[in-house]
């Protein structure tokens, strides 16, 4: 392998990584995520309606929990 080729497969391996996916999310990929502003998500966080983890000043939301809550927002149409 030539050292370009090298340099190409190692950029591309550091712009999708092999591994376990990320679970906690800041603020702005958690609302890019559920699809709402970051203003949205905060107000979701102060009603109760998603937990949020606190790392100094962070705040960092699980995506285990936006999945629930994603599930637990789901209606079906009855007739």
């Amino acid at each position: 392998m030539s050292k370009v080729e090298h340099i190409l497969r190692y950029k591309q391996e550091r712009k999708y990584p092999r591994g376990p996916s990320k679970r906690l999310y800041n603020m702005k990929e958690a609302a890019f995520y559920l699809g709402r502003t970051v203003d949205a998500l905060r107000e979701m966080i102060w009603a109760g309606k998603l937990p949020y983890f606190r790392d100094g000043k962070r705040m960092l939301l699980d995506v285990r929990d936006m999945d629930d809550f994603i599930e637990r927002s789901k209606d079906r149409f009855r007739i």
